[in-house]
């Protein structure tokens, strides 16, 4: 059976290269005779393996050497109780901006350990735009400052960093990192789960400030104790040691490609000629302000719910899946990572037409 283009919001489309070497080096990775599935997170081998994936991943992201790159489990929802357990330190409260469901979960999760401080909300309009930063109202005594750049579900993306002084600012860049030049050193913290950008799910990214580190609670587990797997390379205990393989790969492709502004300039030749259709259409509409939207997750409404079963049935049948709109929201939503070939949009953009002039 021939591929179809994945709109998979996570876990995602992966490039294919990177899965026809994995599919090469599944039996035997590099004349070792086992496959990395099989091979000691202790060996030479998949230490090599990791010191590759690490250095790949600094290169692409010119991440400064004051920075820690940790390879962690637990996903990125993990990461909502493992922040505030290890960077708290001695304050009480910290910042959140709430743009989605994702922040939400973020700060429901932070709640069971500090007091926190919504510093700015775009609920008013059902999580359609990025508030502006003169509309938050920060506390100057906050541990840190938390934002989620890109909402997978209702398709809002930051497209600044925010100036928060000399608080640390912490990122959920889940659904797009790696999908354009990021300046690490504007952060603090940054974390992001792999199966949209990276790799597949089990693993998760965390980039670390090194002034940072050393501020635990005692109620942190080693295993999520960013020090302590700082110290360890990760490897306080097994690593999820294919997922890191995979991601090495995927790193390696990227700079393959041309590094990260190569990618930018196409995600955004990508996503601008799904919204541009969206935009001419009076049968489709795109609901997340015009400067908010997403280049990496673009939700969309048909203009009669009626009508998503038969979009949903005849996009299968010409091999455009997942296309299906996260539950809490309905709708539609294509999801165009760094691995969506531009092809894979024209033939949406192509299908949608059709299917507008079947139905309008």
């Amino acid at each position: 059976m021939a591929r179809v283009f994945n709109f998979s919001a996570g876990p995602a489309v992966l490039p294919e290269a990177v899965l026809k070497q994995a599919a090469a080096e599944m039996l035997d990775f590099g004349g070792t005779g086992t496959s990395v599935m099989e091979m000691s997170h202790r060996g030479k081998a998949f230490i090599g393996i990791h010191a590759r994936a690490e250095a790949d991943l600094r290169e692409l992201l010119a991440i400064p050497k004051n920075y820690k790159v940790l390879f962690m489990q637990g996903g990125a929802a993990g990461q909502f109780g493992i922040i505030p357990m290890n960077i708290l330190g001695d304050k009480k409260s910290a910042d959140y901006v709430n743009t989605g469901q994702w922040s939400k979960k973020a700060i429901s999760e932070a709640k069971k350990f500090c007091k926190v401080n919504v510093a700015a909300s775009s609920e008013d309009q059902n999580f359609t735009y990025a508030p502006a930063q003169s509309a938050w109202k920060l506390d100057p005594g906050a541990a840190y400052v938390h934002y989620t750049s890109n909402e997978t579900i209702g398709g809002v993306e930051f497209n600044w960093i925010p100036d928060v002084g000399n608080v640390p600012l912490v990122v959920d860049a889940s659904s797009h990192i790696l999908s354009r030049p990021l300046d690490v050193s504007k952060f603090g913290l940054i974390y992001a789960g792999a199966q949209k950008n990276i790799g597949p799910a089990g693993l998760t990214i965390v980039i670390v400030r090194g002034d940072l580190l050393g501020k635990a609670s005692a109620i942190t587990p080693e295993v999520f104790n960013y020090k302590v797997q700082a110290e360890a390379d990760s490897m306080i205990n097994t690593p999820p040691t294919y997922a890191v393989y995979i991601a090495g790969l995927v790193f390696a492709w990227l700079t393959q490609q041309g590094g990260l502004a190569a990618m930018e300039k196409l995600n955004i030749a990508k996503s601008k000629l799904l919204y541009d259709y969206l935009d001419q259409s009076e049968f489709y509409q795109s609901p997340v302000a015009t400067s908010d939207r997403s280049r990496m997750n673009v939700p969309f409404r048909l203009k009669s719910e009626a009508l998503d079963g038969d979009f949903l049935k005849g996009a299968q049948a010409a091999g455009l899946v997942e296309l299906k709109g996260h539950r809490s929201v309905g709708g539609m939503r294509a999801s165009i990572y760094n691995a969506m070939p531009v092809e894979g949009v024209q033939a949406l953009v192509t299908y949608m037409r059709e299917f507008e002039k079947k139905h309008a």
